[in-house]
């Protein structure tokens, strides 16, 4: 069935464990949502995550964004 959606254009989201230094994909796909922005990042671009929250982020600015809300929040 996965050739067939990457065949069609159709993607997938992952499922994917962030480690230090490196993530483990879990839940095969072609994508992760960034946790501050909702955008899909690919697999192969995603260079910003959090061991701790385990979650992805789009850029460095969205990595800073979740670590200054956390911060107000007083987390």
């Amino acid at each position: 069935m996965r050739k067939i959606e990457s065949f069609l254009g159709f993607r997938t989201e992952a499922r994917v464990y962030y480690g230090d230094g490196e993530y483990i994909v879990k839940g095969e796909g072609d994508y992760v949502r960034c946790a501050v922005t909702g955008a899909a990042i690919p697999l192969a671009a995603l260079k910003y995550w959090s061991v701790d929250l385990q979650e992805a982020y789009a850029s460095p600015e969205a990595s800073v964004r979740r670590v200054l809300e956390r911060r107000r929040m007083g987390r």
